[in-house]
């Protein structure tokens, strides 16, 4: 069963910051580190992942810079900054309470905010 494109879209820069969290990491790397921590589910392509990428750059979130491959050009290098990490707390939080709310309601339970 293939995974439906609008429950991902909303959550992918929260996906990614995650990723960062651990390490700086490029592009390709992002892309690789998902689709194996995630079992196959996540298929970022490189389109989206990029204005994502700059989007998250724009606020302060991720900062890049570059650094020589052992062999080819120089890749580009993604780090999460402070303000980022504290957005991706922020984030997870939001997340943690989204989800105990859906699992609740799809689990035919009350949901209580804050409980």
């Amino acid at each position: 069963m293939e995974l439906d494109k609008s429950l991902i879209s909303g959550s992918m820069a929260l996906l990614v910051m995650k990723l960062l969290e651990g390490s700086d990491m490029y592009g390709y790397q992002m892309i690789e580190e998902l689709k194996k921590r995630s079992d196959n589910t996540f298929h970022l392509k490189a389109g989206s992942l990029y204005p994502l990428l700059h989007s998250l750059e724009e606020k302060g979130y991720v900062s890049a810079y570059e650094q020589n491959a052992t062999a080819g050009k120089p890749r580009r290098y993604y780090h999460l900054t402070r303000q980022g990490r504290g957005a991706l707390q922020e984030r997870e939080k939001s997340w943690s309470i989204y989800a105990h709310a859906v699992n609740r309601v799809l689990g035919g339970g009350v949901c209580y905010v804050g409980a």
